[in-house]
């Protein structure tokens, strides 16, 4: 058994038992390993002991990953982007990535929908929420947020899918299970509209390695967890 496949073990049961303690059925949530910063090889290892779901930061590095390790690997194989969409990068994430969880404007939203292939499924789309208001963090306001998730379910090519968040470290269980709470407060409240367009709106991506308990306690249904698998990160000097 790899070191990979081990704490792959680990991850599926601490959110299987997560999941026991907030009285879900484990199957609710799913798992997307994020591979940033680690080869090919090791999304090969993580492939073999099960995982189907990757999620890239750097868009570049992702497509280099998609191409190296190959569809005809595993057809099965999603890859999501979870990192800043800048606006040159825009055709890249709609040409080789499955999903987007990054959207917080409508013009990436757009470009992403006109440069999406006809001969690929919907790019499935998550509208990024600074759930916690940091001043200089990523995401649509959460007052915003239901107006930018009604203009990108209109847009061709693109699946609205839900919300992702980020929130800033909170230091026990209690902190971060409120954060993680508003998060799905809104989201119940854009996914009981029933508006068309949203018949998709079932993703809640929230929950890392630290702190995916309290996320599936507040009801993520897809957890990000990249050093619970690969290990820590280490990054390239400046």
């Amino acid at each position: 058994m790899t070191t990979i496949d081990n704490n792959l073990q680990k991850v599926r049961t601490r959110i299987a038992q997560a999941c026991v303690a907030a009285g879900r059925d484990p199957a609710s949530v799913s798992l997307l390993a994020v591979s940033k910063t680690f080869g090919a090889d090791a999304v090969v290892q993580a492939a073999a002991a099960g995982q189907r779901a990757f999620g890239e930061n750097y868009v570049q590095e992702g497509v280099d990953k998609i191409a190296a390790v190959g569809r005809a690997f595993d057809p099965a194989l999603q890859w999501h982007c979870i990192g800043p969409i800048q606006s040159n990068k825009t055709r890249l994430v709609a040409e080789h990535f499955d999903w987007a969880h990054t959207v917080d404007r409508l013009k990436t939203a757009e470009r992403l929908s006109a440069q999406r292939p006809d001969h690929l499924p919907p790019l499935q789309i998550c509208i990024q929420v600074n759930i916690d208001g940091g001043p200089t963090k990523s995401g649509v306001a959460p007052a915003d947020a239901l107006a930018l998730v009604r203009a990108v379910a209109k847009l061709p090519r693109l699946r609205m899918r839900g919300l992702m968040s980020i929130p800033d470290h909170a230091p026990d269980f209690e902190a971060q299970l409120a954060i993680h709470q508003s998060a799905r407060a809104l989201f119940d409240q854009i996914s009981a509209l029933g508006e068309p367009g949203l018949e998709g709106f079932d993703t809640l991506s929230m929950g890392m390695t630290a702190d995916l308990e309290a996320a599936i306690h507040a009801g993520s249904t897809l957890v990000r967890v990249g050093t619970g698998i690969f290990g820590g990160r280490t990054y390239p000097a400046p």
